[in-house]
């Protein structure tokens, strides 16, 4: 089946990015996915990437910072299980496309933000 294919329109708009980034520094050194979400960023930021690919990627990236969730952030402990599952699942469905510079360029860009939390 071909991208052209695909029954269901795929939007590839990101997130707002500045809402993205200002959630990720809060979450740095807190929550143990973090490096895999940015990395999944990248991935569907990067033309490269399959249209189908970056839809999926953008709603995990969507649903991290969607200000309302099944399981509220606030919670201590448990507050990302559902942001994490959301990530997983996208991950497993299309995470074969992730190639080593989107992990590269996610460990470089938290580098500095780790030693900071």
């Amino acid at each position: 089946m071909s991208e052209r294919d695909l029954p269901l329109p795929i939007v590839t708009t990101p997130p707002n990015p500045r809402r993205f980034w200002s959630k990720v520094r809060r979450v740095v050194g807190k929550v143990p996915f973090v490096e895999d979400l940015v990395a999944a960023y990248f991935c569907a930021m990067d033309s490269n990437t399959p249209v189908y690919v970056r839809g999926v990627l953008f709603g995990a990236v969507a649903y991290f910072i969607l200000p309302t969730d099944m399981v509220p952030d606030l919670l201590a402990m448990v507050g990302f299980t559902d942001d994490a599952a959301v990530l997983a699942a996208a991950l497993t469905a299309v995470g074969s496309h992730m190639r080593p510079e989107h992990r590269d360029q996610a460990r470089k860009t938290l580098h500095g933000w780790t030693e900071q939390a």
